[in-house]
């Protein structure tokens, strides 16, 4: 029997049930009818339950999530997810730029003009423009630490550490590897089904597809059809024209099936969706960093524009926390924790995530062994969140970047030691670290080679792309007034 993971009702009550108590509503009492009529909990790691819910049981899902939905929050007034709303708490909110038409400052291909650093977020003088090679190094670090985090995604801490002790690689150095683990191990904590046949060091034969690259490759495409003005209607429409809905999970299948029903963004969002807090708003960001140098708060306005489309508050605020402190590192001109600081400036400094961003930078601070920051990070968050939530990712993402001074292989092994949505937290980690570099060439040899300069992809007409073409057709819409 065919079970469609991520949209039956009878799996997604569970999951709006915590989202209930994380975002400020009283779901006890509903949480108890659920439970009384034989409701089970939300699956931990799978997106569907092994066996199908009764008729009955199935309807009163559907009523139960509507009636979640119209519960009052406490945190509505701190929390919003309207952008003007937002930018009114966020008092440190970047002023924009003085753009230049960065086409009559840097061809493409050409090196990035030298000798001039932008001036202070607040200071409204013409940015600098980004490179080609920058660009590169992005879409390098992208991959990379997608890649490495790709065959231990969903597995807990414990086995993540216990898999890269057997084979001498802890602190994580460099790809895993089945070389030298020992069968029970593996017996006990299998590494992820659909990646260990293509992204284990021994097997990596260029980069194998994963939706951390393709929403990128998409909001590309997003850029060239529509340009920087583009609204949540054209990246839904663009959605249902090249993206196959097989590639979709959590939010962006609830948003997806939300479209085909008739629905309309942002209420897309929202309507019988408990993930709309969870990572894939912020796994879509980066092109809109990329392609906004020195200007985080044009790129958090856009990345808001794609948010929208799959998700509400935190899960919004992460995409534009991400965005932003990209647009801050295009130019190389900053230091990690400069560019961690703008992106909480875009970001109301009371929301969930801003406050978990800031206490998971405090524990980086402090702490000279980053396993004591997981750990702490873990303690906190883990009782409470899904283990693809974005405040419990976002924060492990930026206490990364912060102990590794930015440093790529660092900031990429951090944060896939970290745990919880591996892949995606590698991901991001990466393209930060990498355009901090500002050079393909910074990146080491054991972490590209692998690569071979070839994207594997459904997402239009990429598949086998490289990595330099892809800088290419990024900076000329970085480019585009």
């Amino acid at each position: 029997m065919l079970r469609l993971t991520w949209v039956q009702p009878e799996d997604l009550i569970g999951h709006e049930l915590r989202q209930a108590a994380l975002d400020g509503r009283e779901p006890s009492a509903i949480a108890a009818r659920w439970k009384a009529a034989g409701g089970t909990e939300a699956p931990l790691h799978a997106g569907a339950s092994t066996k199908p819910a009764s008729r009955y049981l199935r309807l009163l899902a559907k009523d139960l999530l509507d009636e979640l939905a119209d519960l009052p929050s406490r945190l509505a007034d701190t929390e919003p997810t309207d952008l003007a709303r937002i930018k009114s708490l966020c008092p440190d909110w970047p002023t924009p730029v003085i753009p230049l038409d960065l086409r009559a400052v840097v061809p493409l291909g050409a090196a990035r003009a030298g000798g001039t650093l932008p001036a202070p977020v607040s200071a409204p003088t013409p940015h600098s423009a980004p490179t080609q090679a920058g660009l590169e190094a992005a879409w390098l670090g992208r991959a990379v630490g997608c890649l490495l985090g790709k065959p231990v995604e969903k597995l807990p801490l414990e086995a993540i550490r216990a898999l890269a002790q057997s084979t001498g690689n802890w602190p994580l150095n460099t790809y895993f590897t089945a070389h030298g683990v020992p069968e029970d191990l593996l017996s006990q904590h299998p590494w992820n089904r659909r990646s260990a046949t293509t992204s284990l060091a021994e097997n990596i034969d260029g980069m194998p597809e994963d939706d951390d690259l393709n929403y990128p490759l998409l909001n590309l495409l997003l850029l060239q059809r529509h340009g920087r003005h583009f609204t949540t209607t054209d990246a839904a429409e663009l959605w249902l024209t090249e993206l196959p809905a097989g590639r979709t999970f959590t939010a962006e299948r609830i948003a997806y099936r939300n479209l085909l029903l008739g629905l309309e963004p942002p209420h897309t969002a929202r309507h019988r969706n408990p993930f709309r807090e969870w990572i894939g708003a912020l796994i879509r960001a980066d092109v809109h960093g990329w392609t906004n140098p020195g200007e985080p708060a044009a790129a958090a306005e856009q990345a808001h524009r794609d948010a929208t489309l799959t998700h509400t508050a935190n899960g919004v605020y992460a995409a534009m926390f991400t965005a932003a402190a990209i647009a801050q590192a295009v130019t190389a001109a900053h230091d990690v924790h400069a560019c961690l600081r703008t992106g909480l400036a875009v970001v109301p400094p009371r929301s969930r995530l801003a406050r978990a961003v800031r206490h998971a930078i405090r524990l980086a601070e402090k702490h000279a062994d980053f396993d004591t920051v997981v750990d702490e990070l873990h303690a906190t968050h883990a009782p409470t969140h899904h283990w693809v939530h974005a405040v419990p990712n976002t924060a492990l993402i930026a206490a990364a970047l912060t102990h590794a001074d930015g440093d790529f292989t660092g900031s990429i092994c951090r944060a896939v030691s970290g745990g919880w949505d591996t892949d995606s937290n590698g991901a991001t980690a990466g393209s930060i670290a990498a355009l901090l570099t500002g050079d393909p060439l910074a990146l080491p040899d054991r972490w590209t080679t692998p690569l071979k300069n070839r994207l594997a992809t459904s997402v239009g007409d990429f598949n086998g792309i490289g990595f330099d073409a892809l800088a290419h057709l990024t900076l000329r819409e970085a480019s585009r007034p």
